[in-house]
């Protein structure tokens, strides 16, 4: 019998969509999985009709492909697909960041830097499912002073996409010390005002992150 996963009874969808999506992000869900809702529904100890929500939800996002009266798998993205969404998360961030760094205050600051100490902290403590999320935080602050909300909407579901191979990235490869560095630079870019250099370790932050998730990914497959 499946362990019983506890929920708070209200707003039984958002619970279960906060769960699968981290779930799915960590790599517990790992892609091409076959997701049953009568299972999850055993699972979260919930009837179907939570859990047909969550899936459509989720398949909104992209995390999921959901069928009527078939469930859903965790979304299985080809090598050139999770490429794509490096490229497009790699043109939008650039955009925003270039633009936020000659509003940048030091509020901005001070939260990034709480940020690298908490992502350290979490990857030292092997808990490599946070790690994720505040990777995704790091880099919004750096570009929330651009206030570009149309553009920060289409980076969130970019960024969603390509978070659970980060964290998956980061964690086999052990590469935490690297991606660290680099994000303590691109700070360090931002408060020194050079936009030119901050974008260019921006594009080689990202396009590095890509061919070795690619590598990777390709090595697991085969």
């Amino acid at each position: 019998m499946a362990q019983k996963r506890a929920v708070i009874r209200q707003s039984l969808p958002d619970v279960i969509v906060a769960d699968l999506r981290q779930r799915i992000l960590s790599g517990d869900l790992a892609e091409g999985e076959l997701i049953r809702q009568e299972l999850l529904a055993e699972e979260y100890d919930v009837s179907r009709m939570p859990i047909r929500e969550a899936l459509k939800r989720l398949d909104a996002e992209g995390l999921v492909v959901f069928t009527n009266n078939r469930g859903a798998t965790v979304t299985l993205h080809t090598l050139d697909e999770i490429a794509e969404i490096f490229d497009v998360r790699m043109l939008l961030e650039v955009d925003l960041f270039t633009r936020a760094i000659p509003l940048m205050q030091a509020a901005h600051f001070t939260e990034c830097e709480q940020l690298l100490k908490d992502m350290e902290a979490s990857y030292q403590a092997g808990d490599v499912a946070a790690w994720g999320p505040l990777n995704a935080r790091y880099h919004n602050v750096l570009y929330a002073a651009a206030g570009r909300k149309l553009t920060s909407n289409l980076l969130e579901r970019a960024s969603l996409q390509s978070n659970r191979y980060v964290s998956l990235h980061i964690d086999q490869l052990k590469n935490a010390a690297h991606a660290q560095q680099d994000h303590s630079e691109l700070l360090s870019l931002a408060r020194q005002g050079d936009i030119n250099g901050a974008a260019e370790k921006l594009r080689s932050h990202i396009e590095s992150t890509k061919l070795q998730v690619l590598e990777w990914i390709a090595a697991a497959r085969r």
